[in-house]
């Protein structure tokens, strides 16, 4: 009995950890989702979902683009350390999967899984852009 309570503890404290990680995806994905039947279709929802936040990426950094052009050399930071982004992304989804055949290696599940972490990695980084945002913002009054 007092085994089976742990691991039921277990359990419930493992769900609420991973709350927070299912609470960033979009509605639009969740909706998609739900409404998937097979692993192809939960891999598109996934595929969708990376889409709008990559689209939202675009986004941000292009208004960052813009507010950092009123002072000297931030533009050009601000590209580099987009490029630095963009391989410390690329080389985490590698640590991540490292496996050469990853269909072989992971499965069916590894593009949905794949395209979920580039878009939390991604949302992430939406997030810091918005900062670096609200500072360029601070600046140009």
């Amino acid at each position: 009995m007092k085994k089976t309570i742990s691991m039921r503890y277990l359990a419930v404290v493992l769900f609420i950890a991973c709350l927070p990680a299912f609470a960033q995806d979009s509605a639009a994905y969740h909706a998609c989702n739900q409404q998937a039947k097979t692993q192809a279709e939960m891999s598109a929802c996934a595929s969708q979902e990376l889409r709008r936040v990559d689209a939202e990426l675009n986004q941000v950094y292009s208004q960052l683009l813009s507010k950092a052009a009123i002072l000297r050399d931030a533009v050009a930071k601000i590209k580099a350390a987009e490029k630095a982004w963009i391989t410390y992304r690329d080389a985490y989804l590698d640590a991540m999967y490292p496996a050469v055949d990853k269909q072989s290696e992971y499965g069916s599940i590894h593009p949905m899984e794949a395209n979920l972490l580039r878009a939390k990695l991604t949302r992430q980084h939406i997030a810091d852009l918005k900062e670096m945002l609200q500072e360029y913002d601070g600046r140009s009054k």
